[in-house]
C-alpha cells in the first residue's frame, strides 16, 4: 500500500529547524509494510497545503500530514484542510471539555487561543485527546488521512501508538513483508562496490541501494513480498551472494561499527589492544572506549603528539626521529613496538602522519600516514596517502588502523578453523 508524507511549517522550509519527523515516519511505515510514494516539505500557506493534500489523495492509499496543528496564528493546517476538502470545522466536545478543565486549573491562560484546537474538520476523529496532543484522523473518499503535530516527540508517540495500529487494521493482510539488511563496507568506494555487486545475479525482487556514509560505504539490500517465508528465504540467499562477492570488505551489518566489531573479535580471541597515536590525537582511543565493556580488551593508549612524548613514553630513539622524521616508516615501527612493550598488550597499533592543512612537503604531502602494527610475532608498517580535510584524514587514519587489526584477527580465526 502506498502512502505520502507532507510536513508543514515555515520553520522547516526556512531551514531554521530540520525536518526529522518525515524520516522517522517513513522508516517506521516502511518497516510496517507500507511504501512511501513521496515526501514533501511545505510552508504555512493554506493554498499550498490544500493543493498538496488533494494531489496526494489522487495517487496514494493514505496520507500522513505533520505540523500546523497548534493554537497560534501561524498554525493553519486545520483551516486549510477544511477548505480543501470542503469539510467545515466543528467543535469537538471532548477536546473542548478537556481544554476548559485545563483552563480551570490555569486561570491566567486565554481561552480563545486554546479553543482553536477543538475546532476540527467535519468527520474528524481525535487520535488521543487525553494525552493533550493535537492529532486527528479523517476518512476522505475511503482513504485515511492522519494529521499529527510537528513537535517531534509528540509526532513519534502518536505515529507508533495510534497511526501504525490503525493502518494495520485498515489494510489488514495487504501490507508487504519486508526483509532488509545494511552491509557496512570499508576499503572500497561506492563505485567499486557497485561494479562488484552488478556482477551478481540477483532476483528482480531484491532492491539494492548504495550510500556513502563517511568513512564507509553502506549497501542496503531490501526484499519485499506478500509471503513472509519466501521473502525471508530470498533475503538470506541474496545476503550470502553479496557477502561472498565483497568478502572481508564487509566489516559488519546494520548497527555494527568498526570499533564494536573489532571489540567482539578481541574478546573472542582473548586478545588485548593498545594504541600509540600522533596525527589522530586520541581519536582511536575515543572510538575504542565508546563501546561498553571495552575495558575487557582495550588497555589504553598514548597520544604522543610531540617528539618528546614519543621518546619518553614510547621509547622511540631520538636518532630515529632525527634521521627519518616523525612521519616515517621507522618511527611508526618504533611507536608500535614501544607501545606493545610498555603496555604488554597482545597487539599494538601506532599512527603518525600529516593531517594538514599545513605541514606537508613534496616528499610527504598532507595526507601522508604511516600505520604500524605489532604483535608478539611481528612488527610491520603500511604507508597511506589520504585525501580530504583535517578531520577526514584523521578519521580515515583511525578507521584504517582499526581495520588492519580486524583483518589480522580474521586471518587468525581462519587459521584456527583450518587446524
Amino acid at each position: 500500500m502506498l502512502g505520502e508524507i507532507i510536513a508543514i511549517g515555515n520553520e522547516l522550509t526556512s531551514g531554521r529547524i530540520p525536518n526529522t519527523t518525515s524520516g522517522f515516519a517513513a522508516h517506521h511505515l516502511f518497516k510496517a509494510g507500507f511504501d512511501i510514494y513521496a515526501m514533501h516539505t511545505i510552508g504555512d500557506t493554506p493554498a499550498l497545503i490544500g493543493e498538496a493534500l488533494n494531489r496526494a489523495l489522487g495517487r496514494v492509499d493514505f496520507v500522513l500530514v505533520t505540523g500546523g496543528l497548534g493554537p497560534t496564528d501561524d498554525d493553519l493546517t486545520t483551516a486549510a484542510v477544511s477548505e480543501a476538502l470542503n469539510r467545515p470545522t466543528m467543535p469537538n466536545l471532548e477536546i473542548l471539555s478537556l481544554i476548559r478543565q485545563h483552563l480551570d486549573e490555569n486561570t491566567d491562560q486565554s481561552i480563545s487561543s486554546l479553543e482553536k484546537l477543538a475546532w476540527l474538520p467535519e468527520g474528524a476523529e481525535t487520535l488521543s485527546p487525553k494525552t493533550r496532543m493535537a492529532g486527528f484522523q479523517l476518512i476522505h473518499n475511503d482513504k485515511p488521512i492522519f494529521f499529527l503535530p510537528g513537535v517531534p516527540h509528540q509526532m513519534r508517540t502518536l505515529l507508533t501508538e495510534q497511526v501504525l495500529p490503525r493502518l494495520a487494521t485498515w489494510y489488514k493482510g495487504r501490507q508487504l513483508t519486508s526483509s532488509q539488511r545494511v552491509f557496512r563496507i570499508f576499503g572500497k568506494t561506492e563505485t567499486e562496490v557497485n561494479q562488484l555487486v552488478k556482477n551478481i545475479v540477483l532476483d528482480d525482487n531484491v532492491e539494492i541501494g548504495y550510500y556513502p556514509v563517511f568513512p564507509d560505504v553502506h549497501l542496503s539490500m531490501t526484499v519485499r513480498g506478500n509471503d513472509e517465508n519466501k521473502t525471508d528465504d530470498l533475503a538470506r540467499r541474496s545476503c550470502r551472494l553479496i557477502a561472498d562477492k565483497l568478502g572481508s570488505f564487509i566489516y559488519g551489518c546494520d548497527r555494527d561499527t568498526m570499533e564494536s566489531v573489532l571489540g567482539t573479535l578481541l574478546l573472542k580471541q582473548n586478545k588485548q589492544l593498545s594504541v600509540a597515536e600522533s596525527c589522530t590525537g586520541g581519536l582511536i582511543s575515543h572510538l575504542m572506549t565508546s563501546i561498553a565493556g571495552s575495558s575487557g580488551y582495550y588497555l589504553g593508549g598514548v597520544t604522543s603528539y610531540a617528539n618528546s612524548m614519543k621518546t619518553r613514553y614510547l621509547g622511540v630513539d631520538e636518532s630515529v626521529l632525527e634521521n627519518h622524521g616523525a612521519v616515517s616508516t621507522e618511527v611508526a615501527i618504533a611507536m608500535a613496538e614501544g607501545m606493545r612493550v610498555k603496555s604488554n598488550a597482545d597487539i599494538s597499533i601506532a599512527v603518525t602522519g600529516i593531517a594538514g592543512p599545513g605541514g606537508g612537503t613534496a616528499d610527504k604531502p598532507v595526507g601522508t600516514v604511516f600505520i604500524g602494527f605489532s604483535d608478539r610475532n611481528e612488527t610491520k608498517v603500511q604507508h597511506f596517502l589520504f585525501s580530504g580535510n583535517r578531520y577526514e584524514i584523521q578519521r580515515l587514519t583511525a578507521q584504517t588502523a582499526l581495520d588492519i587489526v580486524r583483518r589480522h584477527l580474521l586471518r587468525q580465526d581462519h587459521k584456527s578453523i583450518k587446524l
